[in-house]
């Protein structure tokens, strides 16, 4: 098996995501609204891009800008949006929900998970806001189909975090860990090397891939910059 390391990139259309293929990246986040830090795409939308490119998809399932689900109907909706994406062929996620006190919205996302039926599933920077990280990753644990956390170790971004992530990485055997480290939120190609040296060997960008700003599309050149720079 090789060592190459996975780069994942947001892509907001079928237009960012044939870029990003192109570029090399290994997967794309799907979300809609960057205004409100990505909510979950359209089933139009899910659709056009899986027809557009062959890698695979992780389709956000978020209603509302912040980290909590929200009150029940809204969690209903989110189970109603994850049953119409896997009904249209999606077969990975990016969810994540926290209670006011940052601890993990355990109902929430077992509700979720349970209409996911054992996909495979990021659970994102809610983490990075999380009261107790070390309890939110305990509590998820045992939960099917979770296999990445997308962190930048601190709410801050990844200048702030990178001890964490570096620790973190560094228990990897043990409950709770076992999830892959998928690095984002401020990510640049200057944190690569102690990051890589660390063994963490996944990388999540968004701006990184939009030199021009959010509102122009994913540049290949910029992507391809990121893998090249990863080998």
């Amino acid at each position: 098996m090789s060592n190459r390391a996975l780069l994942e990139v947001i892509a907001l259309d079928v237009e960012d995501a044939v870029a990003a293929q192109a570029g090399g990246a290994d997967r794309l986040e799907l979300v809609t609204d960057m205004a409100a830090d990505g909510l979950t795409p359209s089933r139009e939308a899910f659709a056009a891009i899986r027809a557009a490119v062959d890698i695979p998809l992780r389709v956000m399932l978020r209603r509302t800008d912040g980290f909590a689900a929200g009150p029940a109907g809204a969690v209903a909706r989110l189970v109603e949006s994850a049953r119409e994406l896997r009904a249209e062929g999606a077969e990975e996620f990016v969810l994540g929900f926290l209670n006011p006190d940052g601890s993990p919205d355990l109902a929430a996302v077992e509700a979720v998970v349970a209409e996911l039926d054992g996909c495979r599933w990021t659970f994102h920077r809610a983490i990075d806001r999380a009261a107790d990280r070390d309890g939110l990753r305990k509590a998820l644990a045992d939960l099917p189909g979770l296999d990445t956390y997308l962190t930048a170790g601190s709410a801050g971004g990844v200048d702030e975090g990178l001890s964490v992530l570096v620790a973190e990485a560094a228990r990897g055997g043990e409950p709770g860990y076992g999830a892959r480290i998928l690095v984002g939120g401020g990510l640049t190609l200057a944190h690569l090397p102690l990051l890589r040296s660390a063994g963490i060997d996944a990388f999540h960008i968004g701006g990184a891939a939009r030199p021009s700003g959010w509102s122009r599309p994913v540049s290949t050149p910029a992507v391809a910059e990121w893998r090249e720079a990863l080998g």
